[in-house]
């Protein structure tokens, strides 16, 4: 699971940071509410964790324009903003849920998890289909001619994305951002290499490279 927190607080952003990498969660950090929309717009992250004071923007207008763009990522508001009011008011800005300031540890590890168990149910529920094939991206399956092949993670992810956009170029940028993260410091030559094992495990054509560009996904093979 891929978290973007969006704290201002540098000790607590550290300390949790720390804590959620050391249980698994890949975080990225963004310190202001400007960078945490653009971060969180970025379609990467799986959960936002966000706080309501931020600097340049605030937690709600943040969360209400990344809903209004289209985006129903889990968001988990971590605040000393405790009134009913104020709950009241972040859950209507499209929270999923809301921690105060504050919290132990042990009690933000079980909302994430629930949080985690509620996306996995949605992505169990829904399989992708194109250029013939059909993708589980929580089991990180495709169907491909009749077999099922197991993917890694990141091939996973990889194959989801251009899934998604078949037929449309996605650049080599883009894909780093949303199978390694925003602040990866993987090289644009990891993606070809992923793009090969792709190629190669589903002994397929389909993938097509734009030169100095990205890849795309084509429906129909028998088109050159």
């Amino acid at each position: 699971m891929q978290l973007l927190l969006i704290e201002d607080e540098q000790r607590l952003s550290e300390a949790l940071s720390h804590i959620l990498k050391k249980k698994g969660y890949a975080v990225d950090i963004a310190t202001d509410g400007e960078t945490g929309l653009d971060m969180a717009a970025t379609g990467v992250y799986d959960i936002l964790i966000l706080d309501r004071m931020l600097p340049r923007r605030t937690g709600i207008s943040l969360l209400k324009e990344f809903r209004l763009l289209g985006f129903d990522t889990p968001v988990l508001f971590l605040t000393a903003k405790d009134t009913p009011n104020d709950r009241v008011e972040g859950l209507d800005a499209g929270a999923d849920d809301y921690l105060i300031k504050p919290f132990s540890t042990e009690e933000l590890l079980a909302r994430l998890r629930a949080l985690t168990r509620r996306k996995s149910k949605e992505l169990a529920e829904t399989t992708l289909t194109a250029a013939g094939w059909v993708l589980n991206p929580l089991r990180s399956e495709v169907t491909a001619n009749n077999q099922i092949i197991k993917l890694t993670v990141k091939e996973s992810l990889l194959l989801e994305l251009l899934m998604r956009n078949c037929g449309l170029v996605v650049s080599k940028d883009r894909i780093l951002e949303k199978v390694w993260g925003y602040y990866t410091e993987i090289e644009l030559a990891n993606v070809d290499l992923y793009i090969h094992y792709l190629r190669k495990k589903l002994n397929t054509s389909l993938i097509k490279t734009v030169r100095g560009i990205g890849y795309y996904l084509k429906e129909d093979d028998h088109v050159s």
